[in-house]
């Protein structure tokens, strides 16, 4: 199953606030650390924040953090809310097939086994699962923020 590149960008920016959650990220940083459009990340940050998994502040000092701790946060859940329903293949619509078989094909059944597997695993693990390895991740992700630079011009 190929997740969507909105999923994945979910994911990448749990991920990163995960790494330092003491800390308050801009998106301009989770946009620079992934080389992810600003605007799609916009779009998954509201989503997100919608969703009640992160907190985000609007100004001046702004940006965003986890809204609750990573070990509540399912990798499942995430997943889920992004993808929507799991369509593996036409006859998991609810409009007609244009599939010649559909009324007689064992397939359907054997693919919605596999979209239950997936997401079997998917709920065993948290976001704090996943980010076991902060330090790993705080010191990739650290070299790829945007400078910021102070009033005084110094960075």
């Amino acid at each position: 199953m190929k997740l969507t590149a909105f999923t994945d960008y979910s994911l990448r920016v749990l991920i990163y606030l995960a790494a330092e959650p003491e800390r308050r990220v801009t998106i301009m940083e989770v946009t620079t650390a992934f080389d992810i459009s600003e605007n799609h990340l916009t779009k998954v940050v509201h989503f997100l924040g919608k969703h009640g998994w992160i907190a985000t502040v609007r100004g001046k000092g702004g940006g965003m953090r986890l809204a609750m701790p990573a070990t509540e946060i399912s990798i499942g859940k995430v997943v889920r809310d992004t993808e929507g329903a799991a369509m593996p293949a036409e006859c998991f619509s609810d409009e007609a097939s244009d599939c010649a078989i559909v009324s007689c094909c064992q397939l359907k059944g054997v693919l919605r086994e596999a979209v239950h597997a997936f997401y079997a695993v998917l709920d065993r693990h948290t976001l704090a699962d996943i980010t076991k390895n902060r330090a790993a991740l705080t010191s990739i992700l650290r070299f790829r923020r945007p400078a910021v630079v102070t009033e005084a011009g110094r960075v």
